[in-house]
């Protein structure tokens, strides 16, 4: 940094950006052979070159960041605006199962017999599972914020126990999730009310699986002291994540769970 007349980062040239779009090529070609022919080879390859990518390169990232000095102000700054950037899609992105549930649900065709739920639909009780999946997300919103403050504090004891709890809360909302979809009365294949349930709260617990992850990393970085009371935009990323994952559910509970029922 000390030759460098400006505080940006000029990232060095990286093979990532190419084998993460060769694993794309390879598991988009590879689920389509699965789809049609039934063979796995070429998926499970553009996995495994997936998770090599993202290994290397977050791994790079991580030493720019903590390592080399690269993650300046107005580096950091930067960071910020595209993870605003990328929540901000994220919210459309679920916007459109919003849309696509109450486009049928306020105004039922006849084919589902002008009702809601459709006829011969038997909805979840939203005062079971789902009121408990609620009060655990927003437990895990409470203990990330609590890891903030720690961590901002410098206690590092506390930080580790909070982020701790925050990722079983991760866990046992997936497991909770799965086990009712296990026993759902309905599939995604019942009509719209069934593809509009699953694929919304579906790509919401991705996104709690993929939040406990990026949780666990953060986790995985503190014992390894990599935060700083001033310098842990890398945790700050997560904990945003995870805030939008909260509303996100709570939004999903009201509708789908609630009102839809």
């Amino acid at each position: 940094m000390a030759h460098q007349a400006h505080a940006y980062h000029m990232v060095d040239p990286s093979p990532w950006p190419l084998t993460g779009a060769l694993a794309a090529l390879l598991m988009t070609s590879g689920l389509a052979l699965w789809f049609h022919y039934q063979k796995t080879t070429v998926l499970i390859l553009g996995f495994i070159v997936m998770l090599l990518t993202m290994f290397q390169w977050w791994r790079d990232v991580v030493r720019e960041a903590t390592y080399q000095g690269h993650h300046t102000t107005p580096v950091q700054k930067g960071l910020r605006y595209g993870m605003i950037l990328f929540i901000t899609s994220e919210v459309f992105f679920f916007i459109g199962f919003f849309w696509a549930f109450y486009n049928a649900s306020l105004a039922p065709t006849p084919e589902i017999g002008e009702c809601w739920p459709p006829t011969g639909i038997t909805p979840l009780n939203p005062f079971e599972v789902p009121l408990l999946n609620t009060a655990v997300l927003l437990a895990s919103g409470v203990t990330v914020t609590w890891a903030h403050h720690s961590i901002m504090e410098g206690d590092r004891k506390e930080a580790l126990q909070s982020l701790l709890l925050t990722i079983l809360l991760g866990i046992y909302f997936t497991i909770l999730q799965a086990m009712e979809y296990y026993e759902a009365p309905f599939t995604i294949a019942d009509g719209i009310y069934g593809s509009t349930f699953f694929v919304a709260t579906g790509f919401h617990g991705l996104h709690v699986i993929i939040g406990s992850l990026f949780l666990s990393v953060c986790l995985l970085r503190l014992t390894l002291h990599h935060f700083t009371t001033k310098h842990h935009f890398g945790f700050e990323a997560a904990a945003w994540y995870w805030h939008f994952v909260d509303v996100v559910w709570l939004f999903l509970y009201i509708s789908i769970y609630w009102w839809g029922s």
